[in-house]
């Protein structure tokens, strides 16, 4: 069977017999295969003066033509797709048979874009129910992130899915760390949703191989501060002109001795606290970010921070234990706090979950089974992470093995005479010079 390949041609016209009220006219695509030509409608419209009849193509440089542009690239190169993938197969081809392939695959074809739209839609919904509105907010941004990408990488404005493959997530990961030159934390925040969207493609069946199979991404080296029992000291005795400021200081100083996160104390209310057996009272909540359950018993600081703002202005409404401000209006003030409380470090609101992980609990001999299970954490290698050892604990570690171990064991007194003998009977000539030193 010999097949003609030059008898294939794609032509893109202005139906100027179709001029709307807006003086545009419909973009009409026309496919000839073997002398026999069929059209098809693009679904675009232009006006007559931007557009080039000879080139195919529209004249401007506005974001309308620019994009009509894309799409017209975008038909021809689908078209010459399929009419290659007919001649490998050596199938029977016909304008006919490639117009079906494109609007087929124009009608079905599931896109990133398109997918990904889906997606933020789901998660709208679920603010509040399953996610935060931060979260939702973040697929926003990776969204916008995606478009920008797909303009300035490929000229496009969208891609079928069955595209994103390794290549493309490399290319996606290159594109922010050189041309963007986010840090390998930025790269991972903008790349986690994207491994969201791939595994419900795959479960949808849009994908058959995972393109993040053998993406090995940079890790961030996270560095957790916090701050040592003398600059706590220090919080503790600093005292602010400002009622405001003082109540921020005690806020971060109950988060301190408690581990617990911002907007869990936000939403902190009095019912989350429960008297046990024998006296006891203890924390039991549900944390925002995980989900997970954290069971914290007080601390004295922490209760008296609770009954020195009991019915005041700074105490909570319906059943809420305190006003809190913002996180961002707390760092502000915090800044300030450190300054007067003589503190070099930036304070941030989070530093106080690291300082109760690191100084408080670890530094103080909590095993980290336990801390895992007050900071709420799913898994206890995020604990071993989240709270570093500092060099006291270490010290208090090896001073205790020190105690324990002395006088258990002995090295012999004679290994080394008999090794010097020994060693002076083969070399005479050493004996004397180690006299003389």
């Amino acid at each position: 069977m010999q097949i003609n390949r030059s008898t294939f041609s794609i032509l893109f016209y202005l139906n100027t017999s179709k001029k709307k009220k807006s003086g545009k006219c419909p973009l009409v695509g026309r496919i000839t295969v073997d002398g026999k030509s069929t059209a098809f409608s693009t679904g675009l419209e232009l006006l007559p003066e931007q557009w080039d009849s000879k080139q195919g193509l529209a004249t401007g440089k506005s974001k309308e033509e620019t994009d009509i542009n894309k799409q017209i690239k975008q038909y021809r190169a689908d078209l010459t797709g399929y009419y290659k993938t007919l001649l490998e197969t050596k199938s029977y081809i016909t304008a006919e048979t490639l117009k079906n392939a494109l609007l087929r695959n124009t009608l079905h074809k599931n896109t990133l874009m398109q997918e990904f739209a889906e997606l933020i839609e789901e998660k709208r919904q679920a603010v509040s129910i399953l996610i935060t509105s931060s979260t939702y907010q973040k697929y926003g941004q990776v969204y916008r992130l995606l478009k920008k990408f797909l303009s300035e990488k490929y000229e496009l404005s969208d891609i079928p899915f069955e595209q994103v493959d390794y290549s493309f997530i490399e290319a996606y990961d290159y594109y922010m760390k050189v041309n963007l030159q986010y840090v390998p934390k930025t790269v991972m925040f903008f790349m986690k949703p994207m491994r969201t969207i791939v595994k419900r493609a795959l479960n949808k069946g849009l994908l058959l191989q995972n393109p993040f199979f053998n993406y090995r991404p940079e890790r961030p080296i996270s560095k957790r501060r916090w701050l040592s029992m003398d600059e706590i000291e220090k919080l503790l005795q600093v005292r602010m002109k400002k009622d405001s400021a003082n109540f921020v200081r005690d806020m971060f100083l109950f988060s301190t001795f408690t581990g617990i996160a911002h907007a869990d104390m936000v939403n902190l209310r009095h019912d989350n606290i429960h008297r046990q057996e024998d006296g006891s009272l203890w924390i039991t909540l549900n944390r925002q970010k995980t989900g997970s359950v954290s069971h914290i018993p007080m601390l004295d600081i922490p209760l008296r921070i609770m009954e020195k703002y009991r019915n005041t202005d700074f105490a909570g409404r319906d059943g809420k234990v305190f006003k809190m401000t913002t996180v961002e209006n707390m760092d502000v003030q915090l800044k300030k706090i450190a300054k007067a409380a003589g503190i070099t470090q930036r304070l941030c609101y989070h530093m106080s979950r690291h300082s109760f992980a690191t100084s408080v609990c670890l530094s103080q001999g909590v095993p980290i089974e336990t801390l895992s299970q007050m900071m709420g954490h799913q898994d206890i290698a995020t604990t071993q992470i989240y709270a570093e050892i500092t060099r006291t604990k270490i010290n208090e570690d090896m001073s205790k093995l020190a105690e324990t171990i002395q006088g258990k064991y002995e090295l012999p007194e004679n290994d080394c005479k008999i090794h010097k003998i020994r060693r002076n009977r083969r070399f005479p000539e050493r004996e004397n010079n180690e006299d003389n030193i």
